[in-house]
């Protein structure tokens, strides 16, 4: 039970002095897959229809622990006409952007997911299409929202002519890439993808979930969904503590990385754990020049849903003062389940120019907007 109670109508949120609200990751969603026919080849659609979406996943059909709500979604997220989540535009102007004054959104497509399907060709062809939707279907619809370039991640050449495609293109932000991929994101195969975002100038979104063909667990799958969601903020801390140790930060000096939907709470600990181990181990990684909490804190941000709540509601701004106030930035997660409102999601209270950077600023430095 938490004893360290704020009342909330004594706080002045971001909604009530109506400060302009940046959300760090809004999911837009294909009705089906025949949204995406003006932007892919036939054969492709043809093999969608006969072959379906085949992602690496140890299951014939369906995620591995079914959701109470399909797709964690609202329940009042479902459009009238029966379309999926996400996927109407007016909704979300009138549930999330004009009812939470959000002047920018980021948008993360995480479903279909094309870095996760087992033919890469496919993949790409659908990564190429999904970027595509996104700028007729919704930023050049809507101004307050920008995109995130969807790649086929596990070809890195591929991925890393996407990039370039929309080199220079407004309508994008950052690239996005989910946590579970086929190898720790670390890994050299991967480095084309950063090598690309840092020429370019865009941060790398790396969002939780995503199918690598393995479990969550390094020992089989687990019995129940809440190990599953659980284990995705191991899962984050596994790829963040790839990215250190493979010298990804090194080798791109540049690069900007956001934690996206991963948690924060952990950030502290790790990275104890990892200059601890450094100290220690350091002639095994000749090519790290910086203690690795330095590290993550000049090159990585993260999001603040899902966000974990501590008994005691100082260990929070503990917690956010030791990341540091310019790496945080608000997000809801619109449509799913846990989404958060602006005007509810910090339970403490912070100054006026914290308000400002979380809600706001953090992310028009990121995302240059």
């Amino acid at each position: 039970m938490n004893t360290d109670v704020i009342e909330r109508k004594a706080r002045s949120t971001a909604a009530d002095t109506r400060l302009g609200i940046a959300d760090g990751d809004i999911h837009p969603t294909v009705r089906s897959v025949k949204d995406l026919a003006p932007f892919m080849e036939a054969r492709w659609l043809e093999h969608i229809e006969t072959y379906g979406l085949r992602p690496r996943h140890g299951f014939q059909k369906g995620p591995a622990y079914p959701k109470g709500q399909p797709g964690a979604h609202r329940v009042d997220a479902w459009p009238k006409d029966g379309s999926t989540p996400g996927s109407d535009l007016a909704l979300m102007r009138s549930q999330l952007l004009d009812a939470c004054n959000i002047e920018f959104g980021v948008l993360n497509t995480i479903n279909p997911n094309a870095g996760s399907l087992q033919n890469l060709e496919l993949g790409t062809a659908l990564a190429r299409a999904l970027n595509d939707w996104q700028i007729a279907h919704w930023t050049i619809r809507e101004s307050r929202l920008k995109g995130s370039i969807v790649v086929a991640y596990e070809d890195g050449p591929a991925a890393a002519a996407e990039i370039e495609r929309h080199a220079g293109d407004a309508n994008f932000v950052q690239v996005l890439l989910m946590s579970r991929a086929s190898e720790p994101l670390g890994q050299r195969r991967y480095w084309p993808i950063f090598a690309a975002a840092e020429r370019t100038g865009r941060p790398v979104g790396i969002h939780a979930f995503g199918y690598g063909g393995f479990p969550i667990t390094g020992s089989g799958w687990p019995s129940f969904y809440i190990e599953e969601v659980s284990g995705h903020a191991q899962n984050c801390q596994s790829v963040l503590t790839s990215l250190v140790f493979e010298g990804v930060f090194e080798r791109f000096p540049k690069l900007k990385v956001v934690l996206v939907e991963s948690g924060f709470g952990w950030v502290p600990s790790l990275c104890w754990r990892l200059d601890k181990l450094w100290a220690k181990q350091r002639s095994e990684l000749p090519h790290l020049k910086r203690l690795p909490s330095e590290t993550v804190k000049s090159q990585v941000w993260f999001t603040t849903q899902p966000m974990e709540e501590p008994e005691r509601r100082k260990h929070l701004t503990d917690i956010i003062d030791w990341i540091g106030w310019d790496r945080l930035m608000f997000a809801t997660d619109y449509p799913h389940w846990d989404f958060d409102n602006p005007a509810e999601a910090l339970p403490i209270r912070i100054s006026e120019a914290q308000r400002r950077q979380l809600f706001r600023d953090n992310a028009r430095a990121v995302y240059g907007v």
